[in-house]
């Protein structure tokens, strides 16, 4: 069997699927590993690591497309390289497949199997696939550090010969994985933290760390599948805005990190709290991905208020921590292919409830349900007379 690992076609994407250790691993397993000339470099790890480690490195990348047997990336394969895969093959990595499910439909009119790290289950059994979880990390990390670099104060409280100086002022808002980091680090620096979920089972989590949960009464069920938030109604997304507001005021620096799968980000800071915010706060949004859970954010983008504001809205934010982030993301991986690859070869066993969840496409069908629907829902809008017009 032939795994094949290649350099982020993304330009600003540093991390890398497979690590050296990793692939030793697999090699010893007796699967051959090829990695693409550079794929590593901006994560750290150079080609001589991974031929000392037993792959085979090669800079002929369409060679590698149209001979693998399972590719594992990082960021979803572009149009052309899907056209590249031979019928059987499979990926494994990121394939947002409920931001871009006709991509998901390209694979599999391909004939590839499609195996989506987005949906390894929230389960013990699978916590060591979780990359989601393991590269929420890295950004709630790395978010934490963007705002004390960034902020025109001490994070910590200090006591000087010019008096004391008081400690900042930090909100997280969501309590997944990147928030949980975030409070974490936010403490460590020496701030004041507090954090609001929807979620009331947050709470212990928020509080074992030191934080303080801002409290808000909730009637509707607010968590959904895998432990996520899910979407509320205008009424309870209104009173949520109006608690953050309250909070955020006073906050130093708040950091956001409220997203939905397959759904744009929610609003939780709204522009008129933005323009009641102190001149040289801070806020990082961790959701720009989806759009923003800051109403004023520019994907991407850096800027600064009229009032003074500071919005960063920084994409992918894992990649700046790339080389602890790689290894962790291929530590999932390889999580993953234990249980696919039995004795060399691939053994896709859809009994198995992490293989069933994660695998999207196989043998020229769309297996996920969730998937399936928005492909129909995309192809009815786009035979609707009325896109029929806008195309012409």
């Amino acid at each position: 069997m032939k795994v094949a690992v290649f350099k982020e076609g993304i330009p600003d994407e540093r991390r890398v699927a497979l690590v050296p250790d990793v692939v030793a691993r697999w090699v010893k397993k007796g699967v051959t590993i090829a990695i693409e000339a550079g794929a590593g470099d901006r994560a750290g790890f150079n080609d001589d690591a991974y031929r000392a480690a037993g792959a085979e490195v090669t800079p002929d990348r369409s060679h590698l497309w149209q001979t693998a047997d399972l590719v594992v990336a990082v960021t979803p394969p572009t149009h052309d390289e899907i056209g590249s895969m031979r019928s059987g093959a499979m990926i494994m990595g990121f394939l947002e497949p409920l931001d871009c499910p006709l991509r998901m439909q390209t694979l599999a009119d391909r004939g590839v199997t499609a195996l989506a790290m987005e949906f390894v289950p929230r389960s013990t059994r699978a916590q060591v696939a979780d990359a989601l979880s393991s590269q929420a990390s890295a950004a709630g990390y790395k978010a934490v550090l963007l705002a004390a670099a960034t902020l025109p104060k001490y994070f910590p409280m200090l006591t000087t010969a010019a008096g004391t100086i008081p400690p900042a002022k930090v909100l997280i808002l969501g309590v997944g994985v990147a928030g949980l980091q975030a409070i974490a680090t936010a403490r460590r620096l020496g701030a004041v933290v507090e954090a609001f979920d929807i979620r009331p089972e947050t709470r212990d989590d928020v509080q074992s760390l030191g934080a303080r949960f801002v409290e808000m009464a909730i009637e509707e069920e607010t968590s959904g599948q895998n432990g996520y938030a899910k979407a509320v109604s205008d009424n309870l997304q209104a009173r949520i805005q109006a608690t953050v507001a309250e909070r955020a005021i006073g906050a130093d620096v708040v950091i956001t990190t409220a997203k939905i799968p397959g759904r744009r980000a929610p609003i939780m800071i709204t522009a008129e709290t933005v323009d009641q915010m102190k001149p040289g706060s801070v806020i990082v949004d961790l959701a720009a991905e989806q759009g923003g859970n800051c109403e004023r954010s520019h994907p991407g983008h850096d800027i600064v208020t009229d009032n003074g504001v500071h919005i960063l809205a920084p994409m992918h934010l894992a990649n700046t921590v790339a080389t602890h982030a790689s290894l962790q993301y291929a530590k999932n991986c390889s999580a993953l292919m234990d249980w696919l690859i039995q004795n060399g070869e691939a053994n896709l066993n859809f009994d198995d409830d992490i293989l069933s969840a994660v695998c999207v496409t196989h043998e020229g069908n769309v297996r996920n349900d969730r998937v399936r629907g928005l492909i129909a829902t995309l192809n009815e809008s786009q035979s609707s007379p009325e896109s029929m017009v806008l195309v012409s």
